[in-house]
């Protein structure tokens, strides 16, 4: 099965267009860990969907770990430590993420993907020490790949980054490649788009 849009950083796509019925995606995101450290790795992925101001619409917007669904179920996280691929030769993704455009509420502007160590000062672990990570949209209709983006750049301080977003361009569905890491953890990513933490 052919690849979606290989994306570079900075880079968009619209997935209306890929997939003109499109309803529904999932967003998986993989990484391989070497740990340097001894301790576990372990890598949390999340969901924050936002509104014209680029802040979250509530704390409960805010999807992650101990919160695996949105108030109106469009966005919901399968669940730490996934056992990954769907169909044969299909990438192993450790996390997913469902989401459902046809029924998005219309101040859901954009829905960011930000991936943490979790623990990370502690355990003394950024992103430096992780390889092959990425993110791809997946249509649900029929389990095509749209877009991926592989990120590339070195994050040695990092201990989170958010990987990319969907959001609304004109009555369509897009996509871009970010990869910007933060030094501040989930946390500060968390704070810059109005959670409550």
């Amino acid at each position: 099965m052919a690849g979606g849009v290989s994306l570079t950083k900075g880079g968009n796509v619209s997935l209306t267009k890929e997939a003109p019925n499109l309803t529904a995606v999932t967003v998986g995101l993989g990484w391989q860990a070497r740990s340097t450290t001894g301790a576990d790795f372990d890598l949390d992925a999340s969901a924050l969907m936002t509104g014209p101001q680029g802040k979250v619409l509530s704390d409960q917007h805010f999807v992650f770990f101990n919160n695996l669904k949105s108030p109106d179920g469009t966005v919901e996280h399968l669940g730490d430590e996934l056992v990954g691929g769907s169909g044969v030769g299909a990438d192993q993704d450790e996390e997913e993420v469902k989401v459902d455009l046809a029924n998005m509420s219309p101040d859901v502007q954009k829905i960011v993907f930000p991936v943490s160590i979790y623990d990370a000062d502690s355990r003394q672990q950024n992103f430096g020490q992780v390889t092959g990570a990425y993110i791809r949209i997946i249509n649900q209709a029929d389990g095509r790949e749209l877009a991926r983006y592989d990120l590339t750049e070195d994050a040695s301080t990092e201990t989170a980054m958010v990987f990319g977003e969907l959001y609304r361009h004109g009555g369509e569905w897009k996509f871009r490649a970010i990869g910007q890491g933060y030094a501040s953890g989930l946390r500060g990513i968390a704070l810059d788009y109005g959670v409550n933490v």
